[in-house]
């Protein structure tokens, strides 16, 4: 499967127009009767303006080519049918444009439906290596784009393919040997206008790249402004700022460029022709083989005729940046998502906590294996603490034990069962989970402590707020539970939204918890009082703890010491103090 992301500053070769073009109305069929009444109207409408340069035709002939001469009646009876033709036309026009924007608005929703439906799905590994303001880009830029071309552009190439098939019969049913100018005008213009596509087309691509490169890059900006503030660095982002900005300015130019100079040049190709229909129009008219009127029709279908293979040109560049953004959006739904459980896995039940490793091997890419031959255990309801040095696996081993990444070698057991047999959301949910970049959402207290229990009663919330030292913050707040924190919790403090979190775990029936640096926000009082209270909730429960402060694992029943993707000690703290070896050397960098 292709990668649904181009590395920064590459342009990848553009990709296959039909293939996109018939997803796109994939989308479309699923509501096929909107398409139909869609193709109606616009038949309709377009027949109606149709008939309006014929009826002027015949008003100009009842006038007469002599004074005196003129019908009046008839020119008026023309006249009035050419006003209620074009009055239902423009009517016609306005029900088609209102079921047009329905129909977008449809494929739209199901189509940030399937983007969604596939994010959920997709392994930990694709976030790992993608921008989330570049993912984010699809969502909004790319499918707003999609938005726009089949609300406007799709009916615009609709009308003017009636139109100028319509136009042409008149034409043709008027002088057919006027129409030999087209012979010459036509294919320039689809030559000259085949020629831009081709070179348009990786220009709009590029521009989507860019404007998703420039949205992740400004995503980083925005979450790290206190570290950037703290360092004095704001001149150093402004310049990397204007390096990326100025790639996606030059890229919407080039792309705009290109795109608007189809416009003109087709416009100018048709203003020849219809010089060219003047010229020869009036020797025929001179000669008697054509009438004033029927060539003055012929004029106005001509315009007809001309006018929307210019528009169509000038669309053209919108429809290359619709295909582009559609493109984008189907290689994201088309990213593999995580492996499906294997036929026949069992489902996890009445854990008991029993976990093990046995000669792991893993590595994040296939050239750098960071876990060597690791063996490790932690007997049912026993507090395992994993210590080590930046970069030693420590947060390795939990993306392995909750299965967001499968080991390259050995195998990881259960309650004595391989991981792998068994369903990812069976083992997930024997797990809960801390981390220490704290994740709230735009809810009440009580929705973000209840998330991962939705039977859970306010008495059960309240029982692990307490616990958790946060029920009488909570308490002092204007709603209490009931007040609603701002998206990602930025109304409360690092640490309250830490406690928070914690909270949220207590409150699992899982057999099983996993702290990764769950502590590390929080002062050394609250710290203390906060491990007091999870050792006499989580009693009976297999917990992981990875700590950087190794004051707070003294108590823990195991410690293991990874360096370098392997575990090279293990005891608890008495024992690996007496050693005198890597733990005790951490110990003594924090204390002496």
């Amino acid at each position: 499967m292709p990668n649904a992301f181009a590395p920064r500053g590459a342009i990848e070769k553009p990709k296959d127009r039909k293939k996109v073009l018939r997803r796109l109305w994939s989308y479309l069929g699923r509501y096929k009767w909107m398409v139909a009444a869609a193709l109606v109207l616009t038949v309709a409408s377009n027949f109606f303006a149709l008939i309006g340069p014929k009826l002027s035709g015949e008003a100009i002939d009842a006038i007469g080519s002599a004074p005196g001469k003129a019908d009046f009646s008839a020119v008026f009876y023309y006249c009035f049918l050419m006003l209620v033709f074009y009055l239902l036309s423009a009517l016609l026009s306005y029900l088609l444009s209102v079921l047009m924007i329905r129909l977008s608005q449809k494929v739209v929703f199901q189509m940030r439906e399937d983007l969604f439906g596939r994010l959920v799905i997709l392994p930990v590994r694709f976030f790992d290596s993608h921008q989330a303001g570049d993912i984010i880009s699809r969502f909004s830029y790319d499918v707003d784009t999609v938005n726009a071309s089949l609300s406007n552009d799709l009916l615009q190439i609709a009308t003017s393919v009636i139109t100028v098939a319509g136009s042409f019969m008149m034409m043709l049913q008027i002088s057919p040997l006027l129409l030999l100018v087209f012979v010459v005008t036509i294919p320039v213009s689809i030559f000259f206008t085949r020629y831009m596509v081709r070179k348009v087309r990786p220009l709009f691509h590029r521009r989507s790249v860019k404007l998703g490169e420039l949205n992740g890059f400004v995503e980083e900006i925005i979450s790290g402004q206190k570290t950037i503030k703290a360092y004095h660095q704001e001149a150093t982002m402004i310049g990397r700022f204007d390096r990326k900005n100025k790639e996606a300015v030059d890229a919407y130019y080039n792309a705009d460029y290109y795109g608007s100079m189809t416009g003109p040049s087709v416009n100018f190709i048709n203003n020849l022709s219809l010089a060219l229909i003047g010229i020869f129009g009036a020797l025929l008219f001179l000669n008697g083989n054509i009438m004033l009127g029927s060539l003055s029709a012929f004029v106005l279908y001509s315009r007809k005729f001309s006018g929307p293979i210019n528009e169509i040109a000038n669309i053209i560049s919108e429809l290359q940046s619709a295909c582009a953004a559609a493109e984008r959006i189907f290689r994201l739904i088309d990213e593999e998502p995580e492996a499906a459980d294997p036929p026949g896995a069992g489902v996890l039940s009445d854990v008991e906590g029993e976990a093990s490793m046995e000669h792991i091997s893993f590595g994040y890419t296939p050239e750098r294996t960071i876990i060597h031959h690791l063996n490790l255990y932690a007997a049912p309801g026993s507090l395992v603490a994993i210590v080590g040095p930046t970069g030693a696996g420590k947060t390795t081993l939990i993306n392995l034990l909750m299965r967001f990444y499968d080991p390259d070698g050995g195998q990881i057991l259960l309650d004595g069962r391989d991981i792998q047999t068994v369903t990812r959301s069976s083992l997930r949910l024997s797990y809960a989970m801390v981390l220490q970049d704290t994740w709230l959402f735009n809810g009440t207290v009580f929705e973000n402590i209840a998330y991962g229990k939705k039977d859970a009663t306010l008495e059960d919330v309240e029982r692990v707020a307490k616990a958790a030292k946060i029920h009488s913050y909570i308490s002092k707040l204007p709603k209490g539970y009931d007040t609603v924190l701002n998206e990602d919790g930025m109304n409360i403090s690092q640490g309250q939204k830490q406690l928070l979190t914690i909270a949220r775990a207590m409150l699992l029936d899982a057999k099983m918890l996993i702290l990764d640096e769950a502590t590390s926000n929080v002062d050394t009082r609250t710290e203390l009082q906060i491990q007091e209270a999870m050792r006499a909730l989580m009693r009976g429960k297999t917990c992981f703890v990875i700590a950087h402060r190794l004051s707070t694992i003294q108590n823990a029943d195991t410690i293991l010491v990874v360096q370098n993707g392997e575990v090279v000690e293990q005891g608890n703290h008495q024992e690996l103090m007496k050693r005198d070896g890597v733990y005790s050397g951490l110990y003594r960098s924090q204390f002496e």
